[in-house]
């Protein structure tokens, strides 16, 4: 069987997988305010039939939209438009693979297969209805011992009006390796996008992943996104989350093996009536472990956010040591931010706090700059710039610190702009 509109087949195995996942996304209800974790989100008006994926290789023309990272010097760069793929641009290690997934599975099936789905399971409904009809997509694989000195970058575009675009993607790193991979959703229509991306991070590996979206503010996304991380392994993940209407991220890291680290950081600015839902999850399974979770919103306009922390340290899970934070500014007295963080500790040896803090801009703060005769609006930006500016101090000199510090900075011209308190 192949996949709709695809002129090649696909291998027995993904096709039984695909009509497993199309049963279970049709035996599944979108959850309502009774499922926890889906109290502050209303699904009401959703159809995810009024949202047909396009076949592969279908779409729309590429919209005008403005990227959230311009492409790394030396990187290798995939973008796909709906259903179009580009070949990948740049040059890479022997042994290292940058492919879309739908090529990745008939070229190099055995590591396919064998990691697909392992990492996020589909008892979803959006989890299946990816599942079931993703095209195009992302495979990165990295070799033992091999790195990567520049970023892998990933464009996934949705062109097309009232259509989803399931986004897939299957990263892996093993033993020894180093990478780093940026990940952008753009577009410019009304739409769903529903993201499944699944991080292996191998034994002593080190992975650096960043994923941003920037799509229209009136758009739905979905998204599924977790990593396992080996032992001895690193993982520093860089969540960025501009656009979208309505929706729900997860971003998930069980640290699975003995001495294993991670370190989260998130950042989203809204205005309007955009509505941006983060669940996150440090889940602590193996021993001596250490994760750090660190996000900031900005809100203006009529805009709510919603941010849902939970350390979960499951049963002789000792020695772990997991923090986190997230803290809100609201431009605005009519935006509004909900921050719920969370412990469940199955262990007795270990360190596990968090913070959380929502506030308008400090009035004491304006008063000190205004006396030093700087006109409130260049004040009030300096306190928002320096609020966000922690953010970016977390990240060394380079080419990261420099793309964040320059899309939060776009982001905020956008949020500071007339439309931006409408």
């Amino acid at each position: 069987m192949a996949n709709a509109g695809s002129a090649v087949a696909e291998p027995g195995w993904l096709t039984a997988r695909r009509e497993r996942a199309a049963i279970t996304r049709g035996s599944l209800p979108l959850p309502d305010a009774d499922v926890p974790g889906w109290e502050f989100t209303s699904l009401a008006g959703l159809d995810l039939e009024a949202f047909p994926p396009l076949d592969d290789g279908a779409g729309g023309d590429e919209p005008p939209h403005s990227d959230v990272f311009a492409v790394p010097a030396g990187s290798a760069h995939l973008r796909q438009v709906d259903g179009r793929t580009s070949g990948v641009q740049g040059e890479l290690p022997d042994g290292v693979i940058v492919a879309p997934l739908s090529e990745a599975v008939r070229e190099h099936a055995g590591l396919v297969e064998r990691h697909l789905g392992s990492v996020v399971s589909g008892d979803d409904v959006f989890v299946a209805h990816n599942d079931a009809a993703w095209t195009g997509g992302l495979f990165v694989y990295v070799p033992p011992n091999t790195r990567l000195e520049a970023p892998v970058l990933a464009t996934a575009v949705q062109g097309a009006e009232n259509a989803t675009l399931p986004w897939r993607a299957l990263i892996v790193l093993e033993e020894g390796a180093q990478a780093e991979v940026w990940e952008q959703y753009l577009g410019s229509h009304d739409g769903l996008f529903n993201a499944v991306v699944e991080l292996v991070v191998g034994p002593a590996a080190n992975l650096r992943y960043v994923c941003a979206q920037g799509l229209d503010e009136n758009a739905w996304i979905f998204g599924s996104q977790r990593a396992e991380v080996d032992r001895d392994a690193h993982l520093e993940w860089v969540v960025l989350g501009f656009g979208s209407g309505r929706g729900k991220l997860r971003t998930e890291a069980k640290l699975a093996g003995r001495g294993s680290t991670a370190k989260v950081t998130g950042a989203y600015a809204t205005r309007g009536r955009q509505h941006i839902d983060f669940d996150t999850t440090q889940e602590h399974a193996g021993q001596d472990t250490v994760s750090d979770l660190a996000f900031r919103g900005l809100l203006d306009g009529r805009s709510t956010a919603v941010w849902r922390g939970m350390i979960k340290v499951d049963p002789g899970a000792q020695k772990t040591d997991a923090f986190q934070e997230s803290r809100n500014l609201l431009l605005s007295k009519r935006a509004h931010a909900d921050a719920i963080p969370g412990l469940e500790i199955q262990a007795d040896d270990v360190r596990c706090t968090h913070a959380a803090a929502i506030a308008q801009i400090d009035r004491e703060q304006l008063f000190y700059l205004r006396a030093r005769g700087l006109r409130e609006a260049v004040a009030r930006r300096l306190v928002i710039e320096g609020f966000l500016q922690e953010l970016v101090e977390r990240f060394p000199e380079g080419a990261l610190h420099d793309a964040l510090s320059g899309a939060l900075e776009r982001r905020l011209e956008q949020v500071l702009s007339p439309r931006g308190g409408s």
